[in-house]
């Protein structure tokens, strides 16, 4: 089993990242090299801004090259709960926004030419209790009302036209939704964004951000961490740059360089194995209509095929993000969540074990918009590579002047009660406990 991204091993491209110094000054720094600072680069690029990307590591290397390449519509929070929460109005424009990241993505990839295998494949959610199965078409009903979208429930004893696992008590299907190689279509996003005109410069970590003025215009002035690409690397001094404005787009990874931010987002593991290759009949025999599929639990499994028939199982096998111990103690514990599902598999080779990090806010939403004067988008809950790629064009809209429909800006952003989280997640323990036990009852 190799400890490897296998997305990785799918993608070969040049180099993206600038080698040049850092610039004195640009319109806009963009804190991160992701599916959201990537986007973001290349609309304001587009528009004839100075974009300069700052990623500590390298272009896609967090979530966004390790995630599921799930291209979801619809929020984690179920839509009563959204309603109940934000009212009629507001929660119609958030899933209307839901279905928007998906064409966004998609205008994205063919604007590009990006091989990246995205394909309208739809979305299956299956019902681990009678009880899950009997919301579902609770659920539909309420988004065809209020939201004028359809849902397909799918019955129990209709589920092997879906998933050729007999676990589940039904299934709910949206066609809207899609699957992608997640590598390729950020390495993809990243030239596009270079080919636009923004510079991206790699293992550049943003240590420090304060305002500064420059010939009489406010901005910030950002402290890299050393190394860094200028010439005063060479004896270990940190550099800086000044931009008129900051968007952070760190999610899962945001650090003590916006510890407001950092206050706000919890980290927490997920993890994926994939199988070797399977045959063409036992591919069709798991999912006969390749779907992107999740289950109706807190602590979820999601699955699919690979654009190359294999089965990629992830899940939140242990909350903590990824070190070497918990990506192997999550390896075991998804093979046998995939042997539950699917027992076909017990004798299949687990070729791939990785893991990353999400980011969830205290209410389970994105959140985005200024915060102290800085710009900012995260919180995506794992629906992140489209809703992410949506952000970070709307986001880019807001600094060049524009005033995009955003129903997630100006929305509540909580941080923990009583103030007792100053961004090291020492709870997730008792969150993955809660979790399970919530599951356990409902």
């Amino acid at each position: 089993m190799n400890e490897t991204n296998y997305w990785q091993t799918t993608v070969n491209v040049p180099p993206l990242a600038t080698s040049e110094p850092l610039p004195e000054s640009v319109d806009v720094a963009i804190i991160g090299a992701g599916f959201t600072g990537l986007s973001a680069a290349r609309t304001l690029a587009k528009r004839g801004a100075n974009v300069a990307v700052l990623e500590a590591e390298t272009i896609g290397w967090g979530a966004s090259s390790r995630n599921g390449g799930m291209v979801l519509t619809g929020l984690k929070l179920g839509v009563n709960k959204l309603i109940s929460m934000y009212g009629r109005e507001r929660t119609q424009r958030m899933y209307a926004a839901s279905l928007a990241t998906i064409d966004c993505v998609e205008q994205i990839v063919r604007e590009e030419n990006i091989a990246c295998d995205f394909s309208r494949c739809g979305h299956l959610e299956v019902a681990c209790k009678q009880k899950h199965f009997d919301d579902y078409a609770r659920q539909a009903e309420v988004i065809k009302r209020e939201f004028n979208h359809s849902l397909r429930i799918v019955r129990r004893n209709e589920l092997p036209s879906e998933i050729g696992s007999s676990i589940y008590y039904g299934g709910m299907v949206d066609e809207v939704s899609a699957g992608l190689n997640p590598a390729r279509y950020v390495a993809g996003l990243g030239q596009a964004a270079l080919k636009a005109g923004a510079r991206v410069y790699e293992q550049t970590r943003v240590a420090q951000i304060h305002k500064e003025a420059r010939n009489g215009v406010q901005g910030w002035r950002l402290t890299t961490a050393p190394p860094c690409r200028t010439e005063r690397d060479k004896d270990g001094a940190p550099s800086t740059i000044w931009a008129r404005d900051v968007f952070v787009a760190t999610s899962g990874y945001t650090s003590r360089a916006t510890p407001a931010l950092q206050k706000k987002i919890i980290p927490i593991g997920s993890f994926i194995i994939t199988t070797q290759v399977l045959s063409d009949a036992l591919a069709c025999e798991l999912s006969p209509r390749n779907r992107m599929i999740y289950d109706s639990k807190n602590y979820l499994y999601y699955y699919r095929l690979t654009p190359d028939r294999r089965m990629l199982f992830g899940g939140r096998a242990a909350f903590f993000p990824e070190t070497e111990s918990t990506i192997r103690e999550s390896a075991e514990i998804l093979r046998r969540g995939m042997i539950d599902v699917y027992p076909q598999l017990r004798d299949t080779k687990i070729e791939f074990v990785w893991g990353g990090t999400l980011d969830f806010a205290f209410d389970i939403m994105p959140h985005a918009g200024q915060l102290d004067g800085i710009y900012y988008a995260l919180g995506y809950a794992g629906h992140g590579v489209a809703m992410a790629t949506w952000q970070g064009q709307k986001i880019a809209e807001l600094i060049a002047g524009d005033k995009p429909d955003n129903p997630f800006v100006g929305i509540p952003f909580p941080g923990a009660p009583l103030g007792l989280y100053s961004g090291k997640p020492w709870f997730l323990p008792f969150a993955g406990a809660w979790y399970k036990f919530l599951d356990w009852v409902s």
